[in-house]
């Protein structure tokens, strides 16, 4: 009988020692499996050509994985550059702009469009240092400020959270005005 008991306990020792290195290994899989399956990495992301299209407005998103950025154009446009940084200087006067921009890291974002169609009529008519957009209970957003339009290319320095994966992407509607959007991811995994 007392044998019995020592090998049922024995065997009972052996499945939960099996149950822990299963639990073991979903819980290798799942730190190893990026969050929400983003793969977006934090690298300089640049594409597209100058356009004479104008910025029209700035809207933002909270997303289940991501807080979302769409800068709104007059029609059809491609080009951007944006890129972590740790000051966003103007493009003319040379201001760093982060000192006034929330945020633990900054993303330099510039279009490459201008706030003004080609009649000097403007589009987005906003001051140097404006606050774009409010991002209050935002996960991952802190700020979007505006840093100007200078010869065509127009900048805002994107206060997040902190130095987190992003991704651009460009798309024109079927309304015709051209969409560059900037999804921020909530966390690395």
């Amino acid at each position: 009988m007392r044998r019995l008991r020592i090998l049922s306990v024995f065997i009972m020792l052996l499945a939960l020692a099996g149950a822990g290195s299963a639990s073991a290994t979903a819980a290798q899989k799942a730190a190893a499996a990026p969050y929400c399956g983003i793969t977006w990495g934090s690298l300089p992301k640049a594409g597209g050509n100058l356009s004479t299209n104008s910025l029209l407005k700035v809207t933002t998103s909270r997303q289940s994985c991501y807080d979302r950025t769409v800068f709104e154009f007059t029609g059809a446009v491609s080009g951007y550059r944006v890129e972590y940084t740790d000051h966003v200087i103007t493009d003319g006067e040379g201001l760093d702009v982060t000192p006034y921009t929330a945020g633990g890291a900054h993303l330099d974002v510039v279009l490459l469009a201008p706030v003004y169609k080609t009649d000097g009529t403007v589009t987005y008519n906003r001051k140097l240092g404006d606050h774009a957009v409010n991002v209050v209970r935002y996960q991952t957003l802190r700020d979007i400020l505006y840093a100007g339009s200078f010869e065509g290319y127009t900048q805002f320095d994107q206060g997040v959270r902190a130095k987190l994966p992003f991704r651009v992407t460009v798309a024109t509607g079927s309304d015709g005005h051209g969409r560059i959007t900037i999804d921020v991811a909530h966390f690395w995994e």
